[in-house]
């Protein structure tokens, strides 16, 4: 079996722990049936087929994208069942893509698609898409519309430009399966006052909710994302629904966390929901691997790593442990660091400060092993990712970014 440091791969290598990863899809997807809401991951996140295989086998409904490009790659994938089921969370307002997506319904490549609206513009384009579609055609199409956050990115405003936006999708004779959003932009961290920010906005998406109930056939969809605030979403969404008129309105809650599957060493380590959801804690499976290229000055140590290599929106890089190379390359035992941390990043360099009691420790030729903070922008830098079990390579996966 072949090992990280064959001479086949060079570094900087990306790597993806197995027993990580089999875990958090696991826990998500335990915590997530616990609770009685379906998962619809965000596949963004790897674009990989490999992994969302995992994903499926794993129980969940279908696939959520971001774009109308990874709709198409992920119905390409051809994986049967949830595999050919899909939710575009975002606004779906380019006719090619419409027309692509009609044919794409009718020919069997995809079963069941979801997307978006948040204007009358949006909703008077899907509508000229499907007109005249056969009726088991139009069936497959469903439409949510999205409630935003004021000053955010796309998604209605309030609670009655949805109802409004509602009663148009009905009217143009598409159908309306329930409302959605994106509860990230509500609050930037954990504290008392940001999640219950956040309960405030899930109580407007079920607001959204029982006032579109009469316009849906069947249970009215919440859908959030999760990936941050799983255990808020998924808590208040869950809450009883009440019509207008005193009745119950059945309700699916369908969540769309993404980052889970890797997590990582800083933003969704610092959030972690699944905690607060009474689950284990998911483990960071990413780790990028770089070579010390140079020590040039006290207390500074450059790395073959930057920013085409590694995540820097959110958070630079952490250092986690060093092993020394051999004469051949095959690299040593893995020693933790302390005392070191990233400060910059060019291109392909990362400036790694050594305070007094670490200097010394990393030579060139020396391979760091870096956590990461945000998977989705570390990820996509890749068109390969090592499965590992320790040093041995399980598989190489293909990210179809």
């Amino acid at each position: 079996m072949l090992r990280i440091d064959d001479p086949r791969f060079s570094w900087p290598l990306l790597t993806l722990d197995e027993p990580a990863l089999d875990h958090n899809i696991a826990t998500v997807a335990g915590a997530f049936a616990a609770a009685g809401v379906e998962h619809a991951p965000h596949v963004k996140t790897h674009m990989s087929r490999q992994i969302w295989e995992r994903q499926v086998a794993a129980g969940a409904w279908g696939a959520t994208v971001a774009t109308p490009a990874q709709l198409r790659t992920a119905l390409g994938w051809g994986i049967p069942g949830a595999g050919r089921r899909a939710f575009l969370a975002n606004e779906l307002v380019d006719p090619r893509e419409i027309a692509w997506l009609r044919t794409a319904l009718g020919d069997g490549t995809a079963d069941e698609v979801w997307v978006y609206v948040d204007s009358a513009r949006g909703v008077d384009l899907l509508a000229a898409g499907f007109a005249g579609a056969a009726p088991q055609v139009a069936a497959r199409l469903g439409v949510l519309v999205e409630l935003g956050v004021p000053g955010g990115r796309t998604g209605a405003r309030t609670v009655a430009d949805v109802a409004a936006l509602a009663g148009r999708v009905h009217d143009a004779g598409l159908r309306l399966v329930g409302v959605a959003g994106y509860e990230g932009p509500v609050a930037g961290g954990t504290s008392d006052e940001e999640l219950a920010a956040v309960g405030r906005w899930c109580d407007g998406l079920r607001e959204a909710g029982a006032r579109v109930a009469d316009l849906v056939d069947g249970p009215v969809v919440l859908s959030a994302g999760g990936s941050a605030f799983a255990d808020v979403v998924t808590r208040r969404l869950g809450e009883p629904l009440t019509a207008a008129d005193g009745g119950q309105v059945p309700t699916r809650i369908v969540l769309r966390s993404g980052a889970y599957v890797t997590h990582d060493h800083g933003h969704y380590l610092r959030t972690d929901p699944w905690t607060r959801l009474g689950a284990e804690p998911l483990r960071p499976a990413i780790t990028v691997w770089a070579s010390v290229l140079s020590a040039p000055e006290p207390g500074l140590v450059i790395c073959g790593m930057g920013r085409r290599d590694v995540s820097f929106d959110i958070d630079l890089p952490t250092p986690l442990v060093v092993r020394p190379a051999g004469a051949d390359g095959r690299i040593g035992d893995a020693r933790e660091l302390s005392g070191v941390a990233v400060t910059a990043l060019n291109d392909q360099h990362a400036y790694l400060s050594l305070d007094a009691a670490a200097d010394g420790a990393l030579r060139p030729g020396d391979v760091v092993g870096f956590g990461i903070s945000h998977p989705c922008t570390t990820l996509d830098k890749y068109r390969t990712a090592l499965v590992t079990r320790g040093d041995e390579v399980a598989e190489q996966v293909t990210l179809s970014f």
